[in-house]
């Protein structure tokens, strides 16, 4: 890796030099500076603690959640929505714990791409390197497109054209990123504390439309479960054959939502001591997925039929119809003021996403030039160690957006979904199978789980079922192509290319790569589970000297009153 040797020099490097620094140094923000100088090859270790878990819980919360659960209630009801996103919930709990037991053991840069070359085979590396770049390149013209789907609720298409707003959000959200990982944190931090307490409010007031409490008096209950029904038929197929067929078909929508989770692995590369912040993020993702997922969609199919003509997705027309099904409760509810307010919160939802995702897949692509499966120039970050050509490639790929300059923004919001989600879920079986290698080599080798910082608790077994859960799930998520509609005919081509172009693009890579460098699979016995190991011991044992020191000079004033407000307001439910 670029800088290797150096940061190996400053992992041996005296601890007692740096701890002797003065409390101003440490006050000011300096402590960074003194473990990592700026070099253009290495990314900067700024985020902390709070900064790691609140990306992480906003990351959940995105274009997906708020705005593609419409769509999957739209087409299959409130029980299959349900449920769908209760089992693929479970299988991306699953993935997380696999994901916290490979970044603990060995926090880098280079990002899941560099696992998979390290304990499975270099052209898996390479595979899963770019279909999970791919994946987030495409993720930001995506959420460019739903938050064109939300403005339009105010300004239609007639009076403003979408490419309007896109590139004003472009031009946002690559500022952020630009400005440096610190700034952008903080900023992620705070645009993530709003979603939470926003989205937190969603959930509850949903319960209480339910129960009757809205200003129309109506209790709800499960009524809408009844009529016009839990499970809805696929358009064309009647009674259980079409219930069916549109349950599964959802899959793809819950899929979808819980992309981004994986995130957390990710930002390991540039997090302050990620043997604590990582685990502790990685454990509160079942409750997060119960209660941001499950109960949200459970409240949502309470208070939301599945045919509302207030709904975007079950509207063709769309006229007055909403991007959000939850801003389609309130609507029904009869609360005036709140869907307008709520749409704006949910604008910020999306643009918070967006933001997040450009930066994923410019570390993404950084981590492959770092291990030479990229350009160099993409290796290449600047004072800030903000790698900025990378930014610039995400900015280009994110023009994509400007397709709802002529069409149909519903539709085109759709088709993103469909190649997002197959990259991402080919990326979650990467993963797993990662995962299931590094057991065995860990085993063999003689790394005891108390050696580790987090153990997967469901083991080989869980990345087994998840990975056989994901591959189901990435062949199968389409299926409605073969089936006739009034749109395409016989064949739906479109929806068959988005939906399954990630196959060919990861088989192709893979052999590619695997013949021209005459890459094998790793034996248990051959993987690097050394190397890099001591640097990674050093770096922690030094930040946890420096917060020892920081902590006995007890540090006060403006610069922490985040890190104040976070401990008070946001660490008991986090």
């Amino acid at each position: 890796m670029v800088g290797e040797s150096a940061v190996e020099k400053d992992s041996i490097k005296d601890t007692n030099h740096i701890t002797q620094q003065t409390t101003h140094s440490i006050v000011g923000g300096d402590v960074e500076e003194l473990l990592y100088p700026q070099r253009h090859s290495q990314l900067h270790r700024e985020l902390k603690a709070r900064h790691i878990s609140m990306i992480a819980l906003g990351g959940s919360i995105g274009t997906g959640l708020v705005i593609g659960t419409g769509a999957a209630l739209a087409r299959a009801g409130p029980a299959a929505l349900f449920i769908a996103y209760c089992i693929v919930g479970l299988n991306v709990y699953v993935t997380m714990t696999a994901v916290g037991e490979i970044t603990t053991y060995l926090p880098t840069s280079v990002g899941f791409s560099g696992y998979a070359a390290r304990f499975v085979d270099p052209a898996l590396g390479f595979s899963l390197g770019w279909n999970y770049l791919f994946k987030y390149l495409l993720a930001s013209p995506n959420q460019l497109t739903a938050a064109a789907i939300v403005l339009q609720e105010w300004v239609p298409r007639e009076t403003v054209n979408p490419g309007v707003w896109i590139a004003i959000f472009l031009v946002i959200i690559l500022a952020i990123n630009y400005i440096g990982i610190g700034v952008f944190g903080e900023i992620e931090f705070w645009f993530s504390s709003v979603k939470v307490v926003t989205f937190i409010g969603i959930i509850l007031l949903s319960l209480i439309l339910a129960l009757g409490g809205g200003p129309n008096g109506d209790r709800t209950g499960f009524r809408y479960w009844k009529d016009p029904g839990a499970f809805a038929n696929y358009p064309g197929i009647d009674g259980s054959t079409g219930k069916f067929v549109a349950f599964a078909s959802i899959f793809v929508n819950a899929a979808f939502a819980y992309l981004g989770t994986e995130l957390v692995g990710v930002t390991a590369g540039e997090a302050q001591n990620p043997s604590h912040t990582i685990p502790r993020a990685i454990r509160l993702t079942f409750w997060r997925i119960l209660f941001f997922y499950c109960l949200s969609v459970l409240f949502l199919g309470m208070v939301v039929p599945y045919n509302s003509k207030e709904l975007a997705f079950a509207n063709k027309t769309s006229t007055g119809a909403s991007a959000s099904p939850f801003v389609v409760a309130i609507t029904v509810s009869g609360i005036k003021g709140l869907p307008a307010v709520l749409n704006a919160a949910i604008l910020l939802f999306v643009l918070s996403t967006a933001n997040t995702d450009l930066h994923i897949s410019s570390r993404t692509l950084y981590g492959l030039a770092q291990t030479g499966q990229a350009p160099k120039f993409c290796g290449y970050t600047n004072a800030r160690g903000v790698p900025v050509w990378n930014l610039i490639i995400g900015a280009l790929v994110s023009c994509l957006a400007f397709l709802n300059v002529s069409g149909n923004s519903q539709q085109v919001f759709l088709y993103f979904v469909n190649v997002v989600s197959i990259f991402g879920m080919l990326s979650w079986f990467s993963i797993l199978v990662t995962h299931i290698r590094f057991i065995e080599a860990r085993r063999r080798q003689g790394v005891t789980n108390d050696k580790l910082a987090y153990t997967a608790p469901f083991g080989l077994i869980g990345s087994y079922m998840a990975m056989a859960l994901t591959l189901a799930m990435c062949v199968f998520k389409n299926f409605t192509v073969f089936i006739p509609s009034a749109s395409y005919g016989s064949f739906d081509y479109r929806n068959f290319i988005t939906g399954y172009i990630g196959f060919p693009v990861f088989i192709i890579m893979y052999f590619a790569w695997k013949w021209l460098y005459k890459t094998r699979l790793l034996g248990p016995g051959e993987v690097d589970l050394d190397t890099d190991r001591q640097r990674v011991l050093a770096e922690e044992e030094r930040y946890l000297s420096i917060k020892r020191q920081a902590e006995e000079t007890h540090l006060s004033g403006p610069h922490h009153l985040a890190g104040r407000i976070y401990r008070r307001f946001f660490f008991w439910f986090l």
